[in-house]
């Protein structure tokens, strides 16, 4: 067992706060000392400079496929050069009617060097057994598609 830790912080500041006026902005702060500029999403009168919680959540989906698929990658003797994805979550009423992030895309672009090449039903393998333990994925309802390039 492992805990992880953040914490985060907000403040009036002064500002009158009613729904429309109080701001969203707050700060991320985590144990190493990172800190991340967060607010509510724009469409929720967040500050478009900063990041949301869906965004954090996109990314941190995405983040642990990739460490995940890299370690598989690196325990099957294949050297991954690059690696990049660009996420897309989509945030809609789920069954309950209730908003939720009910889906991510994840869309790896990865580059292989060495001799070693996989096949791509071998990157596909990869892909399965990447989100099977990426720890994440693992502990949320929602839907995550891989749509390698």
């Amino acid at each position: 067992m492992s805990e992880h830790r953040a914490s985060l912080a907000w403040s009036r500041d002064g500002i009158e706060f009613t729904f429309d006026t109080y701001s969203r902005n707050h700060r991320w702060n985590f144990e190493n000392g990172a800190v991340v500029e967060a607010s509510a999403a724009p469409d929720f009168k967040g500050d478009v400079d900063r990041v949301d919680p869906e965004e954090g959540f996109v990314a941190s989906l995405a983040s642990c496929h990739m460490l995940t698929f890299l370690a598989i990658a690196a325990r099957k003797r294949f050297v991954v050069d690059t690696y990049e994805d660009r996420a897309v979550g989509v945030m809609e009423k789920n069954s309950e009617g209730k908003l939720a992030v009910t889906r991510v895309v994840l869309r790896p672009e990865i580059s292989f060097g060495g001799e070693k090449q996989p096949d791509e039903s071998e990157i596909h393998r990869m892909h399965e057994l990447a989100h099977e333990h990426c720890f994440i994925a693992n502990s949320v309802k929602t839907e995550i598609r891989i749509e390698p390039a």
